[in-house]
């Protein structure tokens, strides 16, 4: 597997755009476009909120039928949530206008907005957008990253990553990028992703690797507890690679999803290390567990903790809050076996042994505690099982983001 530079223009036959429409935003673009040079197959996976944006309906009735995709159309600054059939309508609009301008099937246009809830789309605006783009879609990754760009909310940077595996003698990209910074928990998927794929792969299996992928991926980053109502992460594969297709569990199915892993992997802890106001990321992971659920568990509970993400903030070795969050998790275990670590950048120190605190120095805590990406490593003896769970510390600027995010 190779690491290569690139979003989701990195494989072959996926052309991107973007432009300013002027949808919320005065001053930067805001609208992307995805399209695949051949029709696509198709897997999503959508949040888990019972409130569920326009687009996110819309897309999950063309994942689940047995259409062909072609193109994405995302918008930024208006949610496209909470807007009854006016809402929904505008992403028939919207799928018209792009399938008219780009010669495609309506049924094959996948839609995704990002932004204020209960606000309608000024869906002239949208349209004019389409417009724009079409015409100046691009396979570069220059035009790859301007999308990346264009979809951002109160994210401070883009979010890419690619990486190139061979399948039957073929060479196979993955490329893709997300969006997410706020309104980030688990389950399913916190965020808007697009990955991109020139892999030639049955669209039974590329649903089952994404579903399986964003279980150890997505669905363990947390930046505030709050999961979205748009949250959509849409895989498209167009199979211009020309490997032979993919169409059960063999070996190439594992590479394939491997490289699928390190893709989400990579943009689910760009996420968490761009929440709202943070400084650091922050890592949790727990080993020595009885088996991967439990792991996961105690993980999600570190990772959300106000308290122990407050600690981070203040660089305070605050293991406390951490054994806390472990015992009020739900998950079973002994805390007078538990062995946590600190590390980052700056060295690796224990904390605590069986449960009781070593004599540790503060001074040392405090400096490994002041990287910009900082781990737990919480050890409970139970058995050979882990996992990992990603976000951030909380800060006063989170706050300051979202009391004015409206206006």
């Amino acid at each position: 597997m190779k690491l290569i530079e690139g979003g989701v223009t990195a494989a072959k036959g996926f052309l991107s755009a973007s432009t300013a429409a002027g949808i919320k935003y005065r001053d930067r673009m805001d609208m992307a476009m995805i399209y695949s040079e051949t029709p696509c197959t198709a897997a999503g996976t959508f949040t888990t909120n019972i409130v569920k944006a326009a687009p996110v309906k819309w897309d999950q009735e063309i994942v689940s039928s047995s259409s062909k995709a072609q193109a994405v159309v995302i918008n930024a600054g208006i949610a496209n949530a909470c807007t009854g059939q006016e809402g929904y309508g505008y992403c028939k609009a919207t799928a018209q206008a792009a399938a008219e301008v780009l010669g495609i099937e309506e049924g094959s246009v996948l839609v995704a907005s990002t932004g204020v809830i209960g606000m309608q789309l000024p869906i002239d605006r949208i349209v004019a957008g389409v417009k724009t783009m079409a015409p100046v879609l691009e396979g570069s990754l220059e035009s790859g990253a301007q999308s990346a760009q264009a979809i951002m909310t109160t994210d401070t940077k883009r979010k890419e990553a690619a990486v190139q595996v061979e399948l039957g003698g073929k060479m196979v990209t993955i490329g893709g990028m997300c969006k997410g910074s706020g309104m980030i928990h688990p389950n399913m998927c916190t965020m808007l992703g697009f990955i991109t794929t020139d892999a030639a792969v049955s669209k039974e299996m590329l649903q089952q690797m994404l579903s399986e992928d964003v279980e150890d991926t997505y669905n363990m980053v947390s930046v505030d507890g709050d999961t979205s109502t748009n949250d959509t992460v849409l895989l498209l594969a167009n199979g211009m690679a020309g490997n032979p297709e993919i169409t059960e569990k063999n070996q190439d199915y594992e590479v394939l999803k491997e490289a699928l892993h390190v893709v989400n992997e990579t943009l689910a802890k760009k996420i968490a290390g761009d929440g709202e106001g943070c400084t650091a990321l922050f890592e949790v992971q727990v080993v020595g567990a009885a088996s991967k659920e439990q792991a996961k568990v105690l993980a999600k509970s570190v990772i959300t903790s106000n308290l122990t993400k407050a600690a981070i903030f203040g660089h305070d070795a605050n293991w406390g809050r951490i054994l806390c969050a472990m015992g009020y998790s739900g998950a079973d275990f002994d805390p007078e076996k538990v062995d946590l670590f600190f590390e980052s950048a700056s060295g690796r120190l224990q904390i605590i042994e069986n449960g009781v605190a070593l004599n540790y120095s503060e001074e040392e805590a405090t400096r490994i505690l002041s990287q910009p990406e900082v781990t737990a490593i919480a050890d409970i003896k139970m058995g050979a099982a882990k996992a990992t769970a990603w976000g951030c510390d909380l800060t006063f600027d989170y706050v300051k983001i979202n009391a004015d995010y409206r206006s």
